[in-house]
């Protein structure tokens, strides 16, 4: 399997190491994307001795069967539509960017009419075959709770808009409270778990969502709770957050590589 990645950050690392490790099988790197020759994604292809390429067509040129989108929900509207008419399956980690429909659509239908695979992975929560069972009995409702230490939710326009002092919270505070249509755009690097539970489950405008930042947690934690004809389903998740980027639970760095496991396999386990 010819994979491309796009972006050189935490994930792109791990995919790397593991990669250069053999724990992700007959996998091999064409390429690592970045939108400049200033990208951190560089001097990381560097010293993996993988290739460097800027922009689509100089990705596309190292022939991919597979891009792995670890960038941003820019990265998904850049590439996806136009990877997945090439007929290159395409694995977005930023998930929140299919929260428009419009481009979800559009993906969507690149990759059936090129026999491509969009594969939007779990990511930092699981629980998702057990959704789609219950959805298709017939679910009534499904929420999920996105709470994090106070300096996950740092840097991010909507939060600094609500002009709280993140280093001073005594207590936990919700930054918001409504549908994941309305919540997941406020917070692109750190709510896309809810946008997978949307897609998976009964849509977006449904879905509820909630962020805290709490600074009694040690961990990254969500709260998911599914209700409908087969009964309650209660789930939660406390993942250690990677060092290098409190933003992101280790959970969902290592959902990518099983994303990319999964790729190349004939038999699958769950969903």
């Amino acid at each position: 399997m010819r994979i491309g990645i796009i972006g050189g950050g935490v994930i792109a690392r791990l995919v790397l190491e593991h990669l250069r490790d053999g724990a992700l099988g007959d996998v091999q790197v064409v390429a690592i994307a970045g939108r400049g020759l200033q990208s951190k994604g560089k001097p990381l292809a560097e010293s993996f001795g993988i290739p460097f390429v800027v922009g689509l067509e100089a990705l596309a040129a190292e022939k991919p069967e597979a891009v792995v989108e670890a960038a941003s929900h820019e990265a998904v509207r850049e590439y996806g539509e136009a990877l997945l008419s090439r007929g290159v399956s395409f694995v977005a980690l930023s998930g929140g960017a299919l929260c428009d429909d419009a481009l979800r659509d559009r993906l969507e239908r690149a990759a059936a009419q090129h026999r491509a695979l969009l594969y939007v992975p779990s990511g930092g929560i699981g629980g998702l075959d057990a959704l789609k069972a219950v959805c298709l009995a017939g679910a009534d409702e499904v929420s999920i709770a996105v709470t994090k230490p106070p300096a996950a939710w740092k840097g991010i326009p909507y939060v600094e808009k609500l002009g709280l002092d993140l280093d001073r919270l005594a207590t936990a505070t919700v930054l918001f409270e409504g549908s994941a249509r309305e919540g997941v755009p406020h917070f692109p690097a750190n709510v896309n778990i809810a946008a997978v539970l949307s897609m998976a489950g009964i849509g977006f405008d449904r879905t509820r969502l909630k962020v805290v930042a709490d600074p009694a947690l040690k961990f990254n934690t969500h709260f998911i709770v599914i209700k409908g004809r087969t009964g309650r389903i209660d789930i939660k998740f406390e993942s250690v957050a990677m060092p290098e980027n409190p933003k992101t639970s280790m959970l969902a760095c290592f959902s990518a590589l099983a994303a990319i496991r999964e790729l190349g396999r004939s038999t699958r386990y769950g969903t």
